[in-house]
């Protein structure tokens, strides 16, 4: 047997570098004692997946990223922390510049802390003592080092002025503001607006974000429904193999088991089990699985509704409206919706009406819609329309009884739309409600009762929560009292 070379210290730096060089995973867990010297480091296959599509960002096959994973996985530290330090040092791009944002300053000022922790600690300047920091600009919110590379901690809102190699956009919404339009809107509009035009260079510089799905409207949503050129890396915290995970790289989730763990070295079955309990449906759906509308349904589920291909005998019939407050993209429908009582008791949708329609063509589509309902014949009297008296709405009902004689009546509102939801979704569960199994808008009016209240839109909801009201509940309105 050969005797080997002994190798001094100089030879162990060399080949450590070279370990860290050539795999961004190595240099995590050779840096994690840095940042966390109390906590043993503890290894997933998902810190792998992550680091293989940052090191992806790294070699130009990938400039823009979007990572979904649950929380308490490690995606700050490694998009955040980790992986602008191995390109700084281990991959000798110390010019790189940094922009990271969150839906909190306080969250992206966390990150560049450590990050500049770990660049000026012992071990990283032993490894790449070329990293320098200049001294009179060397702050946690930013700091550069001496070849003009640099890290800035921002509001994303207020991102201006710097431009990076490098823009990373950790969690875009708070848990709180992932259910407000108006936030929804901001983050939106930061997403189309702000970040494309803060690179280095438009052609190669790269946008990064990684985040929980908390809403269908979110970050993550607006960035799929649009297909605005991501790589998307997701991955729930229990497999769903009715949505595997395949990118652009050649990665696909190794699970192959319904309910298989994404990391059970820190969440094993027993803690998944009683943080779902403790979360609910919709934070799992959202948080741990990437998945904002929890499968099968929430309030109202997928396998509740009844189907109908022949109309049976009819009592009456009503219509009911929700109109949108204008025709833009961005705002929900205007719908009608025509439904029947039957003999049987059971609540009968016969037709509906859905677009976006300014004033005067709202006024023409409602008259045609209930002229249309009017003329029917053989299944029950057409009693009355009903419209939601808010917004455009108020404008409608006041149209119809100034210039018509349509029996129209406005609907106020009193209790939101959870609420009602909750109150109507028993009489689905129980069966009494059918929808026409042939009709060309089925799987769409199906999808939003699935997705409410997290999904895009709620236009169809609305009328149809009033007419099991009224109809159902009678709850509203003594039909006996309204002439045919």
């Amino acid at each position: 047997m050969k005797n080997l070379p002994k190798l001094n210290s100089l030879d162990y730096l060399n080949l450590e570098r070279e370990l860290y060089k050539n795999s961004l995973v190595e240099f995590v867990q050779g840096a994690w004692h840095v940042l966390e010297p109390e906590t043993p480091y503890v290894h997933g296959w998902h810190v792998e997946a992550v680091c293989e599509h940052l090191e992806a960002v790294h070699y130009g096959k990938i400039n823009r990223l979007l990572i979904n994973i649950p929380p308490g996985t490690m995606k700050s530290t490694l998009v955040s922390v980790f992986f602008p330090a191995w390109e700084w040092g281990a991959r000798g791009k110390p010019s790189n510049k940094y922009i990271n944002g969150a839906h909190e300053s306080s969250l992206s000022v966390r990150d560049t802390l450590k990050m500049r922790r770990l660049v000026q600690s012992e071990w990283f300047q032993t490894l790449y003592p070329d990293i320098e920091m200049t001294k009179d600009q060397n702050q946690k919110t930013y700091f550069e080092n001496t070849v003009t590379g640099f890290r800035q901690a921002t509001a994303v809102t207020s991102m201006t002025g710097k431009r990076g190699d490098r823009i990373i956009w950790d969690d875009p919404h708070s848990v709180e503001d992932a259910h407000s339009p108006a936030n929804l809107s901001t983050a939106i509009r930061v997403l189309k607006e702000t970040l494309p035009t803060r690179l280095t260079n438009p052609i190669n510089s790269a946008i990064i974000i990684v985040m929980q799905r908390l809403n269908e409207e979110d970050v993550s949503g607006y960035i799929l429904k649009n297909d605005l050129g991501y790589t998307h890396l997701c991955l729930p915290m229990e497999y769903d193999p009715s949505r595997p995970c395949t990118t652009s790289i050649g990665f696909t989730d190794p699970r192959t088991e319904e309910g298989e763990l994404l990391f059970p070295g820190r969440f094993p079955r027993s803690v998944v089990d009683r943080d779902k309990k403790a979360m609910g449906t919709y934070a799992v759906a959202g948080q741990f699985q990437q998945r904002p509308t929890p499968k099968g349904g929430s309030i109202f589920k997928d396998e509740w509704w009844n189907h109908y291909t022949f109309l049976p005998k009819i009592k009456f019939r009503m219509v009911y409206g929700d109109t949108a407050l204008k025709a833009k993209e961005q705002n929900d429908y205007s719908v009608f919706q025509c439904w029947g009582l039957g003999f049987d008791g059971n609540l009968y949708l016969i037709d509906q009406l859905r677009g976006k329609w300014e004033s005067p063509e709202l006024l023409i589509k409602t008259k045609a819609f209930w002229q249309k309902h009017k003329a029917m014949q053989g299944c029950g009297v057409l009693r009355q329309l009903k419209v939601e008296d808010k917004a455009s709405g108020t404008g409608l009902i006041q149209s119809l009884q100034r210039d018509t004689q349509i029996p129209v009546k406005g609907i106020p509102r009193g209790v939101d739309k959870v609420t009602r939801a909750h109150d109507a979704s028993p009489y689905i569960e129980s069966g009494y409600v059918y929808l026409p199994s042939d009709a060309s808008w089925l799987s769409d009016y199906e999808r939003e009762f699935s997705q409410f209240p997290l999904g895009s839109n709620d236009d169809q909801v609305d009328p149809t929560m009033d007419a099991i009201s009224d109809m159902l509940g009678n709850s509203v309105i003594d039909y006996s009292a309204i002439n045919g």
